[in-house]
């Protein structure tokens, strides 16, 4: 009987490549499509079937493609594997031709998404491809979740994410390994907050004191929210825009800043939303408007998790390399499941830069990465 082929870095590296290349920011949907289709036909040439879910307020389709063919037929409807992967960038149309070509310059390879997350996307399908070539059983069906906004909050998937997360004995993120290969086992959440306060506009040298300033009061609100930082209980937030007024010589009837909150837990979480919802203003006559609130829940290393990743590390020690795990205040769509299944995020490519016109993926990544997310799918029960 002749050998299965061993995973290979070159055909990986090229469809990686391929997925780069098609530009895919999450707000232009004629990328999108280009994206959801080819990768539907990668999937489809490898006897998996997809599932095209319609996207909705303007955003792309969203992706589940299922592989029961390994499994015990009774388990092919039953409880999963869930892979978590998104195919959009936050690059613009354009970038690939201009500041960030794909390049390989010795281990590194660049591109619009190489690193966040068309890497790990693809590593998933190249481990449900070896699965198939090597002949492997397991003991789940997986299912391979891509969603098409994540980058931009997840809004019109979430539903789909936690839909399928309900139906899975695992989760498995694609996101890229942190800093230097390190998986993921708890996350920040995020809280999103726009405040607007509201004054009364006045010429400001000749009837000044007739005015309400509410850059005046934008400016307390900024010193509020700051003090409310707490780096002992991992509770950090920012004021990272603000904007008001027309010229100096007007007294500023609107100004307006955003607010990025990131939270360890759910009950930090709920506090915090309190507290910048109660949000009182201390110019008289001056209003604010408070919008916002939590985009996605924290999340702590459960015994689940936990037990999960000590199976990954058992795992990655047999392939050849150590498995650290940390906690990470970036968020993801992890952030949605880890409540529902036991969630290990951080399984896609090694890399740097993402982001940015710098982004890039470490191709010698790519093999042990690939075979821990096919052992994963193989042992897990």
């Amino acid at each position: 009987m002749p050998t299965a082929p061993a995973l290979n870095v070159d055909e990986i590296l090229a469809g990686i490549r391929a997925w780069i290349e098609i530009e895919s920011p999450t707000d232009d949907p004629d990328g999108m499509a280009r994206m959801a289709a080819r990768v539907q036909a990668d999937y489809e040439a490898i006897g998996v079937r997809v599932e095209r879910i319609a996207g909705r307020d303007g955003f792309g389709d969203h992706l589940l493609a299922i592989d029961d063919r390994h499994c015990p037929p009774d388990a092919a409807a039953g409880p999963g594997v869930l892979v978590l992967s998104h195919i959009d960038t936050v690059h613009p149309i354009g970038t690939l031709a201009g500041p960030l070509p794909f390049r390989i310059e010795g281990d590194r390879a660049y591109g619009p998404g190489a690193e966040d997350m068309k890497g790990g996307t693809y590593l998933a399908l190249a481990a449900l491809r070896q699965l198939a070539r090597e002949g492997l059983k397991t003991h789940l069906p997986v299912r391979h979740l891509m969603v098409s906004d994540e980058e931009t909050g997840s809004d019109t998937s979430r539903e789909h994410i936690e839909r399928e997360a309900q139906r899975a004995k695992f989760v498995l993120v694609t996101e890229p390994a942190r800093s230097g290969g390190k998986v993921v086992t708890a996350r920040k959440g995020i809280a999103n907050f726009v405040i607007t306060a509201h004054g009364l506009a006045a010429h400001a040298g000749v009837e000044h004191h007739l005015g309400r300033n509410a850059i005046r009061e934008i400016a307390h609100q900024v010193l509020t929210l700051e003090a409310m930082t707490d780096y002992a209980r991992e509770l950090t937030v920012n004021v990272g825009a603000i904007k008001g007024g027309t010229r100096s010589n007007v007294v500023p009837d609107s100004a307006t800043i955003e607010v990025d909150v990131r939270l360890p837990n759910p009950e930090i979480g709920e506090e915090i939303v309190r507290r910048i919802r109660s949000l009182q203003p201390q110019v008289p006559g001056v209003t604010l408007t408070i919008e916002g609130g939590i985009n996605r829940p924290g999340y702590e290393k459960t015994p689940g998790i936990a037990a999960l990743y000590e199976h990954a590390k058992t795992l990655a020690a047999e392939i050849g390399f150590e498995l650290v795990d940390l906690k990470t205040g970036g968020g993801s769509d992890g952030n949605y499941t880890a409540a529902i299944a036991p969630t290990l995020d951080g399984l896609g490519v090694d890399g740097d830069g993402a982001h940015t016109l710098d982004e890039r993926l470490y191709i010698s990544s790519i093999i042990p990465r690939a075979r821990l997310l096919m052992r994963l799918m193989e042992t897990l029960k």
